[in-house]
């Protein structure tokens, strides 16, 4: 199947040179450009896309206030949002997150990481980009504004087993299914049924939810290094 891919970025530039990239695989084509959020929001619903490569910075509807209003539209559950930034230690990026995005790519990043990221994002299964190293969402939601843990989040934390709370840690750290397997012993469908029901009892749509709430409500703390 192919993936539907919207653009949206201020720098024609950039779009131009990223449709070039996304339209010569076989598996994926974009199916618009949007130049600013309110734009990126509308084509989304429009052309119907699965995942958009947003830009942070855009005049008028910022990629943060359009990113939530992709996540909390219902019609759109089935979106996901990667976030492009120039630079990946960026605040905008805890809050980017937190506003539903799947996951977050360097401007700087090579073709292939690129493509890598919208397959991903596409299939829900991983988190950050190829680049990011495993304990960087740690230290972007140690700067953020959750110093204290999130009470419902907490309380929600109770429905999970004892298995899905290990995976959940497991996913947080930034492993993948086939890790998580590896370090707990168990099949790689295994981990993928786990982290689904955890998704399901915490109300989160993707994976990277899962790591969000996983560090607000206390679950895992963020590394000091």
């Amino acid at each position: 199947m192919t993936i539907r891919v919207l653009l949206a970025d201020d720098q024609a530039l950039l779009r131009s040179a990223f449709r070039v990239l996304v339209d010569s695989e076989p598996d994926m084509e974009v199916v618009g450009e949007a130049s600013d959020g309110a734009e990126a929001v509308r084509l989304t619903r429009q052309e119907r896309a699965d995942v958009v490569l947003m830009d942070i910075r855009m005049p008028g509807t910022d990629g943060l206030a359009a990113t939530r209003m992709i996540s909390e539209d219902p019609t759109l559950a089935h979106v996901r949002v990667v976030i492009l930034t120039t630079f990946e230690v960026d605040d905008y990026v805890v809050q980017s997150l937190r506003a539903g995005a799947s996951g977050f790519l360097g401007k700087g990043s090579e073709p292939e990481e690129l493509l890598a990221a919208i397959r991903v994002a596409a299939g829900g299964e991983a988190l950050l980009s190829p680049a990011a190293t495993k304990g960087l969402i740690a230290r972007f939601l140690a700067q953020g504004d959750s110093d204290d843990n999130d009470p419902v989040r907490s309380e929600r934390l109770a429905a999970l087993t004892v298995r899905e709370r290990e995976v959940l840690v497991q996913v947080a750290g930034g492993h993948s299914n086939d890790e998580i397997a590896e370090r707990l012993e168990v099949s790689p469908l295994t981990v993928k049924t786990h982290v689904n029901r955890a998704m399901a009892k915490l109300g989160a749509r993707d994976r990277a939810q899962l790591v969000v709430i996983a560090y607000e409500s206390g679950l895992v703390r963020p590394r000091v290094d």
